[in-house]
């Protein structure tokens, strides 16, 4: 398994891969969006809302909507108060952020990094603008969890509700509630398609250029595949032809026999997930009829990829 990570971090570093590079739909079941307040200098408080939905596109926007009617104070009173007087019957608030998809492209499985993120909070018309640092841990292929790294601090007045906790200091006979508000979140994201599509033919000329290995090294190593596998189209041997692999789902080429394990596992192949396969191909597809036990140096494994995309889509 060390082994089998390993490889897939290569690879990651290497390309931003096609399963990265999709839209991310958040988790609700997942997530959590809390925020603080402090009534009389001593009484903490810890809200939260329990609907929230939103995505990250392919180019690091983040769309997160707030449902206000799911704000969460343990007291029913309390929450119809915030809905009427601070969120001012508004029925729902929008967090938008941009960061940087490149540093989150480079994750491997179990890794995790953090990122800076411009920030808008918008809230029954007025915009709330800050700066926020988020880590980032990427929970597997196809899940990611973004949380703040620290606690954002929102102003009252800036969100355009001091009228409200004013009103709600005079309902509830209290002397003072905080005008700085702390906020954190852990928003997790999964792929909306969890079986990732093939690229398009153009997309494959892309990949072949992306992975910057020594292509005259890789095609020594690929001695070692050549008495299975040809690269030639439709040339299938002891093992299935190699043309066009990159952006193809496994198991699935035409004229060939398949092991129902990697008929079944729905890897689209990408350097990522060729990078891991050729590492540990027994580890990656239990069952595969593949007898080779993998390449054990991580620049073979680069290099073969680099020789393999130029051989047959460059």
């Amino acid at each position: 398994m060390k082994l089998l990570l390993k490889a897939v971090t290569i690879a990651s570093a290497i390309v931003a891969t096609p399963v990265l590079a999709q839209t991310w739909t958040l988790a609700p079941e997942g997530s959590h969006l809390a925020y603080g307040s402090i009534k009389k200098d001593t009484i903490g408080e810890v809200n939260s809302f329990t609907n929230i939905s939103g995505q990250v596109s392919q180019d690091g926007k983040v769309e997160i909507e707030i449902d206000l009617s799911s704000v969460e104070t343990n007291i029913d009173i309390r929450n119809e108060r915030m809905i009427e007087f601070v969120f001012r019957k508004a029925g729902t608030a929008s967090l938008t952020a941009d960061f940087d998809m490149s540093e989150v492209s480079a994750l491997g499985v179990g890794e995790t990094t953090t990122v800076d993120a411009e920030a808008r909070l918008s809230l029954a018309g007025t915009d709330v603008d800050f700066d926020a640092e988020m880590f980032v841990a990427r929970l597997s292929e196809t899940s990611v969890m973004v949380s703040t790294n620290d606690m954002v601090f929102i102003g009252t007045e800036d969100a355009g509700v001091d009228a409200g906790i004013d009103k709600l200091m005079q309902l509830a006979d209290l002397p003072g509630i905080t005008r700085t508000v702390p906020v954190t979140a852990r928003l997790i994201f999964n792929l909306d398609d969890k079986k990732a599509e093939a690229a398009p033919a153009e997309e494959s000329t892309v990949l072949a250029a992306a992975v910057e290995g020594d292509i005259k090294a890789g095609k020594k190593v690929f001695r070692k595949c050549s008495a299975c596998h040809k690269l030639d189209a439709d040339r299938h041997t002891v093992g299935p032809s190699l043309h066009n692999i990159f952006g193809a789902q496994a198991g699935q080429a035409d004229g060939f026999r398949y092991s129902e394990p990697l008929q079944q596992s729905e890897i689209v192949w990408t350097p990522e997930t060729m990078a891991a396969f050729l590492a540990d191909p027994k580890g990656t597809v239990p069952g595969n009829k593949m007898q080779f036990r993998g390449l054990k140096k991580d620049a073979d494994i680069v290099n073969v990829i680099a020789y393999i995309q130029a051989e047959t889509q460059g």
